[in-house]
């Protein structure tokens, strides 16, 4: 399970961009996370776009609406189950999810005003379908490949699925 939330000014990103994106952010995390590239894992994946006015962004102590240059803020933060988060791993998504980014707005390079956030939800912390998930009931599914899915044992501990 990941969500992604992409906050950026309002208007900044247009319906086509939003398609392009929905589909190249889940991606994104989803290989690294898994250890392949596996469309069955993708409804594990939300991309929820929030959009705020100028006047509710601000960097530098000063608003986007007081800024001639409507400097392009964005903040990208995914929040993922505990498994084998490493900072190698950490490194890889956050540099494909910039990368991401920049190609679905047009651009050679991502702005340096785009920040990325990666918090990993501790195991037992993460909740749907009327209860607890653990990242370690998940490991069966197949989409893990055999390697990740080792790695997530080793990280998480199977005895946290029964705690």
């Amino acid at each position: 399970m990941t969500v992604i939330t992409v906050v950026a000014r309002e208007g900044r990103l247009n319906l086509e961009q939003r398609r392009t994106l929905a589909k190249t952010l889940t991606d994104a995390v989803l290989v690294p996370e898994v250890g392949q590239f596996a469309p069955a894992a993708r409804g594990g994946f939300q991309v929820h776009f929030v959009e705020r006015k100028p006047g509710m962004m601000a960097i530098g102590g000063r608003l986007l609406a007081d800024t001639a240059d409507h400097l392009d803020v964005m903040v990208i933060d995914v929040a993922v189950m505990a498994g084998d988060w490493r900072q190698e791993v950490r490194a890889e998504v956050i540099e494909r999810i910039l990368a991401a980014m920049a190609r679905a707005c047009g651009l050679e390079e991502p702005s340096p005003t785009w920040w990325v956030t990666l918090r990993v939800i501790e195991e037992g912390s993460w909740g749907s379908r009327g209860g607890v998930l653990s990242i370690l009931s998940l490991l069966d599914s197949g989409v893990f490949t055999e390697e990740k899915a080792k790695a997530v044992r080793a990280a998480v501990g199977e005895d946290a699925l029964h705690s």
